[in-house]
């Protein structure tokens, strides 16, 4: 049985180490704490953060997954068509059985694959409400504390598109608008996956770092960690042909002393700081004046 012990985290960038979850989480106060993991597919939460999943509740945390689509694309076989959304529910119950998750904690958006995109926002042109008027009170209702997302550069656009509501969405669960949709509390921090690519270069080119290192943080989990991915992923069945390289890329992931998972720590939110631009307008001046 895996133990809080058994995981290490990593600070990529400061090049530091530490056996506590708050490397990942700043801030981090154990029983207190609410984790949704935003899922673009079923799988994803599982194939990404799957060795933090199992983690967070070593570390007294609640881990919920918000699953965006319902998989109607994601048939391999014809016969499966007109049922593969049922067989996925299903599949995906099973799944998150194994690694703890209950049946009552996965949260289902049922949008159509490869869909997400044209339901961003709140009221849309057809008079429908986007994802904005679901993901707002379901973070409230839960008290989510902390959001994982999706890798937004360039991955599938159901990835993008969920990456997008993580990054736009989350900082307004905190404020003071929509006071019938729930009790406002902000969401501590925000986590991005990566499923099939690498992220974004930008956080490597600001902090200076090689630019063939794009996570910032990471985590070593247990050989235990993987066993219950694989056992996990075995009861997607509808699944097998099109996971088939994502499962054999995992072996990738293994060092010397576990498994590894990356991760990108960001703010959603970052506010503009103006001594550097009072700072550049004074040096003007004050040449100007010689």
């Amino acid at each position: 049985m895996m133990e809080r012990e058994d995981f290490t985290f990593y600070d990529l960038r400061r090049r530091e180490k530490s056996k506590s979850i708050e490397l990942l989480f700043p801030g981090w106060v154990e029983g207190e704490e609410r984790v949704a993991i935003f899922c673009p597919h079923d799988d994803d939460g599982i194939l990404g953060p799957g060795y933090l999943l199992q983690a967070i509740p070593l570390f007294g945390g609640e881990v919920h997954v918000v699953i965006f689509c319902n998989g109607s694309g994601g048939y391999s076989v014809i016969e499966h068509k007109n049922i593969i959304t049922a067989l996925r529910a299903r599949e995906t119950v099973l799944a998150y059985a194994h690694l703890g998750v209950k049946e009552e904690r996965i949260h289902r958006l049922d949008y159509d694959d490869y869909s997400v995109w044209p339901f961003l926002g709140w009221k849309l042109p057809g008079g429908e409400e986007g994802t904005f008027r679901k993901i707002l009170p379901l973070l409230r209702r839960l008290k989510i504390t902390r959001v994982l997302v999706p890798n937004g550069y360039r991955e599938h656009l159901d990835h993008y598109a969920t990456f997008l509501v993580g990054a736009f969405d989350t900082p307004q669960v905190g404020d003071p608008v929509m006071a019938d949709w729930g009790i406002a509390k902000g969401i501590k921090s925000v986590l991005q996956y990566a499923v099939w690519s690498d992220f974004s270069p930008e956080d490597t080119l600001l902090e200076k770092d090689a630019l063939n290192v794009r996570a910032n943080r990471a985590l070593c989990a247990p050989r235990e960690a993987e066993e219950k991915i694989n056992l996990a992923m075995s009861e997607f069945k509808t699944q097998a042909q099109i996971i088939a390289g994502l499962l054999e890329q995992r072996k990738e992931r293994n060092m010397e002393k576990g498994m590894i998972e990356v991760y990108l720590s960001f703010d959603p939110r970052p506010r503009c700081e103006y001594d550097k631009y009072v700072r550049r307008i004074q040096e003007i001046e004050s040449k100007e004046e010689k």
